[in-house]
């Protein structure tokens, strides 16, 4: 039987449910598929013969067996077990690492229905999708697991038939425990956030200071680093305009030491002994963005230095760069100083063989061309906030009523979720939707305090509960959007296919 011959077979049996076309697979003479009725999404199993071989198959899903016309026919509901025995049998349906070469896009999916609209526009294009991608902050305020994120992104690849690989990065990690659960769950990525090891109070320190603290470090460990960086000049080859020299005098670095030495220590650490251990590919990436100050070409030269001498194979790194990349709005700051600053960071990149990656990504339109311009294809950047406000479009299209409630409650539980995530909002520009006609309540998410209100309150919507115990938003939020589960992934497709044509305009 071939692909065809099995896509007759699940319409004729299923046609009244609603099949997914790309998600027909043949194995070892069964016909898989995933359909969905009422709402609810399932895998089905069709058995023409069931020999030996084809029983253990079927036996490591779980689900009711029905008989249809002498066939065996196993309806599976999306659980946990099942997506881990189609991890086993279908491994398209298991992440990967994608290594330093390409441009990949971080996918972030907060409700874990977005990334059948994502890989629809990822299939037009050569991006590698990380498509599970959530930090411990992001599933502590929506109450879900690694297993579930995981899950969500390996039925989706089953549903919409993607065999070219998606990764799945634990983000912002900050501790051992953290990475090694990430990893015995198969994250084919780990982001390690070392703001915790980062001394943010050095900048403000006076230079006695600085002196007092750099002279209690190691002896030897100073002699080596001045030896290595004093009076020395490096070269960085930027991919437009040839060489930039960086250079080190005592005093900055100094400082840099202070700064990252204990996350240098960290990083070396978890690399060596919890990554590498792993025995498998895994995507590692270095967070060093939560500084209080933009990093330095000199600051990151350093770092970059360091961890090559220590023998820490890097996947990619993350800067914080000059501006503010605030969430779900675009970058705040000077274009050209940014321009300038950013093809030094990237030239730092390619000398030591990582790719950049940008963080809080999502809708940095000005800066997108930029980034794709240094990185020539070589990037990888974040997103996830913008998912979430997609959905949100849709449900005050499609939904005004609970709209007006979500915003209304976000408005109520801004100062709260400030907790949370940096911001800059200022309430008075938020637009007033109570004399605001149904057709134009869409129109709030273009104004930025309005988007950064909606994006940040995200966790409080989705746990909110009433006095009974039953969800006060959430239901109605995930019944909407399964009942217009076209309109989402259209959605999803124009905004971050907007991305990706920015990013790539200079590639």
């Amino acid at each position: 039987m071939n692909i065809e011959a099995a896509r007759r077979e699940a319409s004729k049996y299923f046609h009244a449910y609603g099949v997914y076309p790309e998600s027909i697979n043949l194995l070892k003479g069964c016909i898989f598929f995933m359909t969905k009725d009422a709402g609810e999404k399932k895998m089905v199993i069709i058995v023409d013969d069931l020999t030996d071989e084809v029983k253990k198959l079927t036996e490591d899903f779980q689900g009711e067996t029905e008989s249809i016309e002498e066939k065996m026919v196993k309806l599976l509901p999306l659980s946990h077990h099942n997506a881990k025995a189609s991890r086993k049998w279908f491994p398209f349906t298991s992440p990967v690492a994608f290594g330093k070469g390409c441009m990949s896009m971080g996918l972030g999916d907060r409700l874990g229905l977005a990334s059948p609209g994502h890989l629809r526009l990822i299939k037009k294009t050569k991006i590698r999708p990380v498509l599970a991608q959530q930090s411990i902050r992001e599933l502590n305020l929506t109450e879900r697991t690694y297993e579930d994120v995981l899950d969500a992104a390996s039925w989706a690849v089953f549903q919409e038939g993607y065999r070219l690989g998606f990764g799945a990065d634990g983000d912002h990690l900050k501790t051992e425990d953290e990475v090694k659960m990430a990893l015995d769950l198969g994250f084919s990525m780990i982001t390690l956030d070392c703001s915790e090891m980062i001394n943010n109070d050095v900048p403000a320190m006076s230079d006695e200071d600085v002196e007092k603290g750099y002279n209690s470090l190691e002896p030897d460990y100073i002699k080596r680093i001045e030896q290595d960086y004093l009076d020395s000049e490096f070269y960085v080859k930027d991919v437009i305009s040839g060489d930039i020299k960086i250079a080190f005098d005592g005093g900055n670095l100094k400082r840099i030491v202070l700064i990252y030495g204990k996350a240098l220590d960290f990083i070396n650490h978890i690399y060596h002994d919890i990554i590498k251990p792993a025995g498998r590919k895994v995507d590692f990436e270095v967070s060093i963005d939560e500084t209080m100050t933009p990093t330095t070409p000199q600051a990151h030269f350093f770092v970059a230095s360091e961890l090559k001498k220590k023998g820490v194979d890097v996947t990619s790194l993350a800067p914080r760069f000059c501006g503010e990349f605030q969430k779900a709005i675009d970058y705040i700051g000077d274009i050209e100083q940014f321009e300038r600053e950013f093809k030094v960071h990237a030239a730092i990149a390619d000398l030591f063989g990582y790719r950049l990656s940008i963080h809080s990504g999502s809708d940095k339109f000005k800066v997108f061309p930029i980034i794709g311009k240094y990185t020539k294809g070589r990037v990888h950047v974040k997103t996830a906030g913008t998912n979430w406000l997609e959905a949100l479009k849709v449900i005050a299209h499609k939904k005004p009523d609970l709209f007006r409630k979500i915003y209304i409650f976000a408005l109520e539980h801004f100062h709260e979720a400030t907790r949370y995530y940096h911001v800059t909002t200022n309430l008075a520009n938020v637009p007033d939707i109570s004399t605001m006609s149904d057709e134009d309540l869409s129109h709030v998410l273009i104004q930025d305090d309005a988007r950064q209100v909606l994006h940040i309150t995200y966790g409080l919507i989705l746990t909110a509960k009433n006095e009974d115990g039953k969800y006060l938003l959430k239901d109605d939020i995930y019944s909407t959007l399964n009942e217009h589960e076209e309109e989402y992934y259209k959605a999803l497709e124009e905004h971050i296919g907007k991305h990706l044509k920015l990013l790539q305009a200079s590639v």
